[in-house]
């Protein structure tokens, strides 16, 4: 007996999540007992939903959105017995391909599974990166571009802040090790992929305890643009100026007041301190 709880986000996707909210319920109600369906217009009302769902001791929350509505969905679910599942309807997906959910047949059809999260010094989770400097800043302008849909929006985004690049002091400090150096951009990887498909900690594995962490070192505008490239390959950290590392606890300060941006959301500028919490968060998958 599964008593499960449908949100939907309907601006997801451009309207998209409003127009299969229908058919994706009609498809879940067959294999649980008991399915609500919740409707949230904002990020607020997104997270008091979630939260109430998981109070009221469903066994399964469905968000049916993009990166930024699984984001709320992990904050509600993460440490509990509710488990999580994603039917994408957004823009780049990461989260739902990294659990290997890309329709509402694998969440009907899928297994249980359980991630290791992330987990910031202000008490925030994440499930994939968390980026500070020139990545950050392309999340920052592709969140308020209308146009394209999709990953080709995080393309243009980079091509745009190209123009103001510029790399800054970076303090980075683990459980082992302190180092400093100028840096262009950090990316401290839960899973692999960002903005929309783009693998910046190719070997990041949600199950292994560590994060994967990449530092693109000081970078000339020309040296970016042939690195690009490789990012979609992943093949950016056989790059001389990349450089790459695993840890369970990472500090970030310095930056020039860089702001961090986790699972595409919004975080806070540096200083930020993050730590690995394993198997925190249950999803349902392929």
């Amino acid at each position: 007996m599964t008593r499960a709880a449908l949100l939907v986000c309907p601006a997801s996707g451009k309207g998209r999540a409003a127009r299969i909210a229908g058919s994706t319920a009609a498809a879940l109600r067959p294999h649980v007992s008991e399915l609500r369906q919740l409707v949230a217009h904002d990020a607020g009302g997104t997270l008091a939903l979630a939260r109430q769902a998981v109070a009221d001791g469903v066994d399964l929350l469905v968000v049916l959105g993009g990166d930024g509505a699984a984001h709320l969905g992990i904050q509600a679910c993460a440490g509990t017995s509710t488990a999580l599942g994603i039917v994408p309807a957004g823009t780049g997906n990461d989260l739902a391909n990294a659990i290997g959910s890309r329709s509402v047949e694998d969440v009907v059809h899928g297994t249980k599974k359980t991630l290791d999260l992330g987990r910031l010094s202000t008490g925030q989770w994440f499930a994939t990166v968390l980026c500070a400097g020139f990545d950050s800043a392309v999340n920052e302008r592709a969140n308020v571009m209308r146009w394209p849909a999709g990953p080709r929006r995080y393309d243009l985004a980079v091509l745009a802040e190209l123009t103001s690049l510029r790399s800054a002091p970076l303090l980075v400090t683990t459980e082992s090790e302190t180092f400093s150096l100028d840096a262009t951009l950090v990316a401290v990887g839960n899973t692999p992929n960002y903005g929309g498909g783009i693998p910046v900690c190719p070997d990041a594995d949600a199950a292994d305890g560590l994060f994967d962490v990449t530092v693109v070192e000081r970078a000339s505008r020309s040296m970016l643009v042939r690195m690009l490239p490789t990012l979609r390959t992943g093949r950016h950290t056989d790059h001389p100026a990349v450089r790459t590392f695993r840890a369970r606890e990472v500090s970030l300060a310095g930056g020039n007041g860089w702001v961090a941006y986790a699972d595409g959301e919004r975080q806070e500028a540096l200083p930020i301190s993050v730590r690995t919490v394993p198997d925190a968060l249950t999803v349902v998958g392929r």
